[in-house]
C-alpha cells in the first residue's frame, strides 16, 4: 500500500492510518496489531504536516508483520536522539494552538511498534521505518 501525505493539511492527517487500519481489519489482522500499527502511522502523518510539508508511506503487510516506511524531503532532523525525547518538540507555536506538535510523536511511534528506525539528513529529509510484529500470528 502506498500513500501520499499532503503538506499543511490537519484535516487530511490520519487518511493514511485509517486507511490501514481499514484494510487490515478485512483481512483479519490481529486487533492489537492493528491498534499499534494505526497509532504509529497516525503519529507520523502528524509529523510529516507538521515538519516536513507532507511526504509519503508505504506499508507492507505479511501475515507475521506490519511493516511501515514514512519519508519525506523536509529539512531533517538536526538532533534525533533530542527529538525521541518525550515533551521535545519543534513545532511552531500556530500548530501547538491547534493542539499538535507536544513532543509525543516519535517517542508513541517507538512506543507502539517492536522495531524503529530513524534515518535523517538536514536539508534533505528523513526516513522512519516501523514494523509491528503479529505474535499471535
Amino acid at each position: 500500500m502506498h500513500y501520499v501525505v499532503p503538506p499543511d493539511d490537519f484535516t487530511r492527517a490520519g487518511e493514511a492510518s485509517s486507511a490501514v487500519k481499514k484494510t487490515l481489519k478485512q483481512i483479519g489482522m490481529n486487533p492489537d496489531v492493528i491498534r499499534r500499527v494505526a497509532i504509529a502511522m497516525y503519529e507520523g502523518e502528524i509529523n510529516m504536516v507538521i515538519h516536513a510539508h507532507g511526504g509519503e508511506i508505504t506499508v507492507d503487510v505479511a501475515p507475521d508483520r506490519v511493516d511501515m516506511v514514512l519519508a519525506d524531503e523536509g529539512p531533517g532532523i538536526a538532533d534525533i536522539e533530542r527529538a525521541m525525547q518525550a515533551g521535545y518538540s519543534t513545532a511552531p507555536e500556530e500548530v501547538r494552538n491547534l493542539g499538535f506538535g507536544a513532543g509525543m510523536g516519535l517517542p508513541n511511534m517507538k512506543k507502539y511498534t517492536d522495531e524503529m528506525t530513524v534515518e535523517s539528513t538536514l536539508g534533505v529529509g528523513t526516513t522512519v521505518r516501523m514494523s509491528v510484529f503479529n505474535h499471535a500470528g
